[in-house]
């Protein structure tokens, strides 16, 4: 069972009339064959429709309409099985509003040496057919990504099971709801932005709330209600009698129920709050925010819409994969001589997706924001490969900022430190890694990510035509810097066609 059912990638062949119709039946069975192949596969995370052979302008047109409007398709893939005259896709790509694969393959693997000849050779033309379809789309400026592979290959499909995850997330950008319940933590600037040219670009909302708005919620669950949470806190967590009947922990589970039917009745997909806008509230939300972004919702502290937007997709495109994602922050550093390290955490909001163990749920004060101790879930994480990246507001354009990271171990216990934690190597290291980040303009708040790789971000980028800085053991700070240059003149020069 696909993680989504009820999307869809649609599959479309393109030849011409040229050829005739035997040659178009053989490649109309090719076609469908070789999408049968594909959706059959178990990393392929969506199905795959065949829908058609387009030979004319006419039919390209119309079937670039209809995925456009498709509510259940995500993506097209396209393949030139035989030559198909480029001009003809014109107007249907100018309409084309989803995600795009340009399959470069052929339905057989090898040439048959021996048997070989002009049949052969008019029905198995991708090499060329593939040629004339990519210069019409770098003409057209039109983004896309490029799979060249036969397609029974373990590369083709690890690169379709990227992309597909990616326009899931893309997908999902469209029409999502953000709540901001408050505002922004006052004077700071990389949590702020233009939510106006965000929805234009890519399609999510975000709109403010009172704190008054969610108190409300709140009020309206009764004590039995919060009791039967806090059973549940009692079966998942590993906590203490005291904290069990705490009074930080029922106020807790109260802040739950409520968080919860708000986001479910406003038709929220992410949040952001902010310790500076807690009127009425009697406690920063802590264990409420963990565990739903556990469920998949979207978080930002600090009034941060954009980190918050971007959990909610790394969520959609990481179901079905282990590991987790999380919101996330780098907190302190860790210098020594070699493997400097970075130890990620926040006030309260990392998500339990990516814990190693049983969480502990304690009650501890904040030492900041002046409200009571809240209740909040304590963990660390497993070692292994991972990544952070950043969408930032440059003013004229979005950037995102990537850098793939290392989860250690910590070598001693940390036990005064009452806060869900991670510590890893940023690539190449810490120094580049830093000052790389610190010259792209990267936000101290992030999402972390033991679940997808950096190739779904990059295909996410290239749907969103927003561009994308990776930091990761090839990076060096001359390199790096021509980059940045070299970008700010391609945005500014390309940004309408993008």
């Amino acid at each position: 069972m696909k993680i989504s059912d009820h999307k869809q990638v649609w599959f479309i062949a393109g030849s011409q009339h040229l050829y005739g119709l035997e040659t178009l039946n053989k490649v109309a069975t090719n076609a469908r064959e070789l999408t049968e192949s594909l959706d059959s596969h178990d990393k392929i995370p969506v199905t795959i429709k065949f829908k058609q052979v387009v030979t004319s302008a006419e039919e390209i047109t119309e079937i670039c309409r209809k995925a456009s409007v498709d509510k259940n398709c995500i993506g097209v893939v396209t393949w030139m099985h035989t030559f198909s005259p480029a001009k003809m896709w014109i107007n249907g790509l100018k309409i084309l509003t989803k995600p795009l694969v340009h399959l470069h393959t052929q339905f057989n693997r090898k040439v048959p040496w021996s048997e070989i000849d002009m049949d052969f050779m008019n029905l198995n033309q991708s090499a060329h057919g593939d040629r004339e379809f990519g210069h019409l789309l770098s003409r057209m400026r039109k983004n896309r990504k490029v799979i060249v592979g036969h397609w029974k290959s373990d590369w083709v499909i690890t690169q379709l099971n990227s992309w597909m995850r990616a326009a899931l997330g893309w997908h999902s950008m469209q029409g999502m709801k953000v709540a901001r319940i408050g505002d922004n933590m006052r004077d700071v600037a990389v949590t702020e932005g233009d939510k106006v040219e965000a929805e234009i670009k890519f399609g999510f909302s975000v709109n403010g709330y009172g704190v008054g708005d969610l108190i409300k919620a709140i009020e309206s669950f009764d004590d039995q209600q919060v009791k039967k949470l806090i059973e549940q806190y009692a079966e998942e967590y590993l906590l203490s009698d005291a904290v069990l009947k705490s009074n930080s922990l029922k106020k807790a589970a109260g802040i739950e129920l409520g968080l919860r039917a708000f986001m479910k009745d406003g038709g929220h997909d992410a949040f952001t709050t902010t310790f500076e806008d807690l009127h009425g509230l009697d406690q920063l939300p802590g264990i409420s925010v963990q565990r739903m972004m556990a469920d998949g919702y979207g978080f930002g502290s600090e009034g941060d819409w954009k980190s918050a937007v971007l959990l909610r997709t790394i969520k959609v495109m990481d179901e079905g994969l282990t590991g987790g994602s999380s919101f996330m922050e780098d907190y302190t550093y860790h210098f020594q001589d070699d493997h400097s390290m970075v130890l990620g955490a926040h006030m309260l909001e990392i998500c339990p997706s990516i814990a190693s163990d049983q969480p502990k749920c304690e009650v501890h004060p904040l030492s900041i924001g002046g409200k009571n101790a809240p209740a909040r879930l304590i963990f660390e994480v497993n070692a292994g490969p991972a990544i952070n990246v950043s969408l930032v507001d440059l003013g004229n354009r979005f950037r995102m900022v990537a850098n793939k990271v290392q989860v250690v171990n910590p070598e001693v216990e940390i036990p005064k430190l009452p806060v869900a934690r991670v510590l890893w190597e940023p690539m190449p290291n810490l120094e580049i890694s830093a000052h790389s980040w610190l010259l792209a303009g990267g936000a101290h708040h992030t999402v972390f990510s033991k679940a997808i790789n950096i190739e779904i971000i990059e295909d996410l980028a290239e749907m969103a035509g927003i561009e994308l800085l990776v930091i990761d053991e090839h990076t060096n700070i001359r390199d790096f810097k021509h980059y940045i240059h070299w970008n700010e003149a391609y945005y500014q020069l390309f940004q309408n066609n993008l």
